[in-house]
């Protein structure tokens, strides 16, 4: 997974060609912080098929609501730049495995 910030949000996913994930999290969402690690093993699964990059939205909150995150967790899928699809709440691991697999089809 590519960590990024608002510098670098530019240049991966407005551009990007393709599927791209973002887990956009804070260190203070307990959720979040129990989440990654499942992530982190999906980008592992599927990062030849879609790319998966992570957002600490406490460093980079005007670009998160920018992308109508208002509360975490949010696992955001965008499609050539543009969002595709969004978890938020109360989801799984397996809910983030089961959008990958009905986005790619």
């Amino acid at each position: 997974m590519i960590a990024l910030d608002k510098e670098t949000w530019e240049e991966h996913i407005p551009n990007s060609t393709g599927w791209a994930v973002v887990d956009f999290w804070g260190p203070r969402c307990k959720p979040c912080l129990e989440l990654m690690p499942h992530v982190e093993r999906l980008a592992e699964k599927y990062g030849d098929k879609m790319k998966f990059f992570s957002l600490d939205t406490s460093k980079a909150m005007r670009l998160a609501i920018s992308q109508g995150v208002m509360s975490l967790p949010v696992i955001a899928f965008y499609y050539n730049g543009e969002k595709k699809a969004e978890l938020s709440g109360e989801f799984t691991a397996e809910d983030v495995e089961k959008k990958i697999l009905e986005l790619l089809g």
